[in-house]
C-alpha cells in the first residue's frame, strides 16, 4: 500500500497562520497583476471563485475583486516543508517527494514498529496538525497514482483507504478527468469520444487509445486499468529536479508562458542551490491542447546551479518548441546531469562564474526576505 500526503492550499495556508486575521478570507499567493504574475497557490475561500494555481493574477482579481494578494515567499514555506519532512522521517525513511507540499509514502516496512498503513498515516496527519498548525490530506492505495486520486478526492483535511480489492470499483466510476495527466481540454476530447468515465478508457484496447491520443495514450490506458509498476523513489536517489504546471485554461500567448517559465526556472534553481546541486543538463516540457508533449533538452559545458544559465537554456529552448503559435495546457522546466558544486571543473572564466553566483545569492536572500518576484531577471521580459 502507498501513501500520498498532500498539504492542503500550502501556500496560502501557511501565510494564513502567519496571520489569522486572513483566516475564511480569499487569499493567493503570487505575484503582482502588474508583472504579469500568476497565482502560485489559492486558498479554499479563493478557489470557490474559480481562482486556481497558475491562473495569471490580473484575471484572479477579475474574478474576485476582494482578493487579498501576498507575495511568495520560498524560504518560509521552504522551512515549513523542513518540518513536515522531519515528521514523516519519525516514520519511514522511503519519501519521494513530488514538490514542497506533497510526497508519497512508502510505510510497509514500518508496520511492525507503528501498526498498519492507516494507523501510521493518521498519526503523521495528527502530528502535523498539532505541531505545524497545517492540515494535510492523505490517500492510501495499493498503486501510487490512485493514491493521490485518493487523497484529492478527500481535500481539504481527507483521509481515503482504497483497499486492493476495491482498486476498479474506486477508479471506474471516476470521471475521465480525475486520470493523472488530463486536464480539462483532454476531458473535453475524451468526452467527444464517448469516453465519460475512467471504466469507460479501460474498456478500450491499446489501438484505440493509441489511434486518438499517441503514446499518452498507452499510458492513460495502463492507468485506467490500475497498472502503475512504480515504487516510491526516496529523494536521496533524486536524478533531476523539476518544476512543472498545467493550466487550467490553455495558452497561447508567448509572454505569458515565458513569464510562466520565468517562475519555472526561479524555483528549479532555487532548490538547486537549497540541495548545493549543480546539473548539466537543462529540459523543458510541453504538452499541447491533442495531449501530443514534447521535449528539448540542451547540455551546459559545466554544471550549473545558476538561475540565468537554466533561464538562458530554457528560454532558448522554448523558442525551439514545434508548433510555433500552438496553445500549451502544460509546460516544464528541469535540471539533470548533476554534479556536486564543489566538485565543479575550474575554467578561464571562473571570476565571471562567481558573479553570477553573488547575484544568485543576493536574489535569493532579498526574495526568502521579501517575496519571490520582487527581483525580476529581464531575460524573461524579452520578446
Amino acid at each position: 500500500m502507498f501513501t500520498h500526503l498532500d498539504m492542503d492550499a500550502f501556500y496560502a495556508s501557511v501565510e494564513i497562520r502567519e496571520r489569522p486575521e486572513l483566516a475564511g478570507l480569499p487569499v493567493v499567493v503570487g505575484g503582482t497583476p502588474e508583472g504579469r504574475g500568476v497565482v502560485a497557490a489559492a486558498s479554499y475561500p479563493a478557489r470557490r471563485y474559480g481562482i486556481r494555481s497558475a491562473m495569471p493574477m490580473a484575471t484572479a482579481l477579475k474574478r474576485c475583486p476582494e482578493l487579498v494578494i501576498l507575495r511568495t515567499r520560498m524560504s518560509l514555506y521552504a522551512a515549513e516543508s523542513r518540518r513536515i519532512h522531519e515528521i514523516l522521517e519519525r516514520y519511514t525513511p522511503l519519501i519521494e517527494p513530488l514538490s514542497l507540499d506533497e510526497a508519497f509514502l512508502d510505510l510497509r516496512g514500518s508496520v511492525r514498529l507503528f501498526g498498519p498503513v492507516p494507523e501510521i498515516a493518521r498519526r503523521i496527519k495528527r502530528e502535523i496538525s498539532e505541531e505545524l498548525g497545517l492540515t494535510a490530506s492523505v490517500g492510501i492505495a495499493p498503486v501510487k497514482f490512485v493514491a493521490k486520486i485518493a487523497s484529492d478526492l478527500g481535500k481539504p483535511d481527507g483521509f481515503l483507504v482504497v483497499e486492493p480489492g476495491e482498486l476498479q470499483a474506486f477508479l471506474h466510476p471516476l470521471p475521465v478527468g480525475r486520470l493523472w495527466g488530463v486536464g480539462k481540454v483532454g476531458e473535453q476530447a475524451m468526452r467527444r469520444l464517448g469516453l465519460e468515465t475512467i471504466g469507460d478508457v479501460a474498456r478500450h484496447d491499446e489501438d484505440f487509445m493509441t489511434r486518438h491520443f499517441g503514446r499518452h495514450g498507452q499510458h492513460l490506458l495502463r492507468l485506467a486499468r490500475g497498472i502503475d509498476p512504480r515504487e516510491v523513489v526516496p529523494d536521496r536517489e533524486t536524478k533531476s529536479v523539476s518544476n512543472e504546471t498545467t493550466f487550467a485554461a490553455d495558452i497561447a500567448d508567448r509572454e505569458e508562458l515565458r513569464a510562466i517559465l520565468m517562475q519555472l526556472v526561479e524555483q528549479v534553481g532555487w532548490r538547486l542551490r537549497h540541495k548545493e546541486l549543480a546539473g548539466r543538463t537543462v529540459q523543458i516540457k510541453a504538452r499541447y491542447a491533442d495531449f501530443s508533449t514534447v521535449t528539448r533538452a540542451q547540455t551546459l559545458a559545466a554544471p550549473t546551479s545558476n538561475t540565468a544559465d537554466i533561464w538562458r537554456a530554457a528560454s532558448a529552448l522554448l523558442d525551439r518548441l514545434p508548433r510555433p503559435g500552438a496553445a500549451l495546457r502544460l509546460i516544464g522546466v528541469g535540471v539533470s546531469g548533476f554534479e556536486d558544486e564543489g566538485a565543479e571543473q575550474g575554467d578561464l572564466f571562473a571570476a565571471a562564474v562567481e558573479e553570477k553566483t553573488k547575484v544568485d545569492r543576493v536574489a535569493d536572500a532579498i526574495q526568502e526576505k521579501f517575496g519571490i518576484g520582487v527581483v525580476r531577471r529581464g531575460g524573461s521580459l524579452r520578446k
